[in-house]
């Protein structure tokens, strides 16, 4: 028997740890095999023991608006004119422009072990097709390393810019493959809301949508959006993103919303690094996090995944593109350290937001495609923990990154 590559001596997500070490054989861009001391033939790695995951899954990210620090800076003080200030400069955004930002961008997730991605794209009046035009050929052009899926939204009103609904329902008959929305930036939220679904069901489509983001529990949309789910039978096709109000909720009541959600499928992703920097600027003291607790709500049964969303821009002016480096961000401000909770988090970054994305394909098993990374680590949890550095990753087995560890120069 012979393989295109043998990677040899892995430690595979979700194996106990106390599991032997497995070989994994690929053979066009598939995972053919996975056992203990391959009998095979073909070139050969040897990851001496380190752990080996799929691919991490970007569920939410903002390509088009990523890197314009040097054209706008973030709110002086505890300023919260984010939205505005981005507002301000997409009248200067070209498709080239897009596409050279979103390209770095990318290409970062990359090296971090990103091999599937959601991107929102805004199609305000004053952007545009502009941007979905730029990520449509971004996603062509890089189907050799990750695959992007681009979710069309207005960030800035939808319901009272007719524009809006003309260039969403255009990207939609041109390719895109979710719609989402801002509805808190909307004067009709509910309005905004109803047509998302309407549109999710026109083009069977799947929904994403930025929600609840605040500090206040009583005018949540998400009860909204789970009755639309339910009535129209889209469990498992819907995702909020955000969702900061969910953690100003006591516990029972955050139970309590657990259990809808669960019980109508919908999704919930945290966005941990634009989170804390947006939320609580109303306080000057005591500043609340606003980081909904993921692992609460998974105990609930609802799908969680944690995700960057903004890169260098007003709403999060840093970041790496770095998931570990998020993942380990969320678990300090949610306070969970234990090696299960961990482990949960990883799942975050991968199995979770491959159900989120709905991608059956996914998972180190024989038949799925050899998307895999390999850690400088000996588990998902001490990946999130450590902030672990993807060595190398595969996209349909072929390598699509390295990197190296740090070396001491001892004298």
């Amino acid at each position: 028997m012979a393989f295109d590559l043998i990677l040899r001596n892995a430690r595979i997500a979700g194996a106990a740890p106390e599991a032997p070490l497995n070989d994994i054989g690929i053979q066009g861009g598939t995972i053919a095999a996975i056992e203990p001391q391959l009998a095979a033939d073909g070139p050969e790695r040897d990851v001496g023991g380190l752990f080996v995951s799929p691919g991490l899954i970007e569920t939410h990210i903002h390509l088009d608006k990523s890197r314009i620090m040097d054209r706008c800076t973030a709110a002086p003080g505890r300023g919260t004119d984010h939205m505005a200030r981005v507002a301000a400069v997409k009248p200067g955004f070209t498709q080239e422009d897009v596409y050279a930002r979103a390209q770095a961008t990318v290409e970062q997730c990359l090296v971090n072990g990103a091999s599937h991605m959601r991107t929102h794209v805004e199609l305000d009046p004053n952007v545009g097709l502009r941007g979905f035009e730029a990520l449509k050929q971004l996603a062509a052009d890089y189907r050799w390393a990750i695959d992007i899926e681009i979710c069309v939204f207005a960030q800035e009103g939808w319901t009272n810019a007719p524009e809006t609904d003309s260039n969403i329902v255009a990207a939609l008959q041109n390719g895109a493959a979710v719609v989402g929305g801002a509805p808190g930036y909307d004067p009709d939220h509910g309005g905004q809301i109803r047509r998302i679904f309407e549109l999710a069901r026109e083009f069977d489509i799947d929904v994403d949508i930025h929600l609840d983001v605040g500090h206040t529990i009583d005018d949540m949309d998400i009860h909204l959006v789970c009755d639309l789910t339910e009535e129209m039978g889209w469990g498992g096709r819907v995702a909020v993103g955000h969702g900061t109000k969910y953690a100003c909720l006591p516990p029972a009541q955050l139970r309590e919303l657990g259990t809808r959600l669960a019980d109508t499928g919908v999704a919930v992703t945290v966005l941990p690094a634009t989170d804390l920097f947006v939320m609580g600027r109303h306080l000057d003291h005591s500043v609340i996090r606003g980081v909904a607790d993921a692992n609460a709500l998974l105990a609930c049964g609802v799908n969680c995944s944690l995700s960057t969303n903004n890169v260098l821009n007003p709403f999060t002016p840093f970041g790496d593109c770095s998931l570990v480096r998020i993942a380990n961000l969320y678990a300090n401000v949610a306070q969970r350290g234990g090696e299960d909770e961990l482990a949960d988090i990883f799942e975050m970054l991968t199995h979770r937001s491959a159900r989120l994305l709905r991608r059956t394909e996914y998972g180190i098993t024989p038949g799925k495609p050899a998307d895999l990374v390999v850690w400088n680590a000996q588990s998902g949890a001490e990946a999130v923990a450590a902030i672990a550095r993807p060595l190398y990753g595969f996209k349909h087995g072929r390598q699509s990154f390295s990197q190296s560890l740090p070396e001491l120069h001892r004298p």
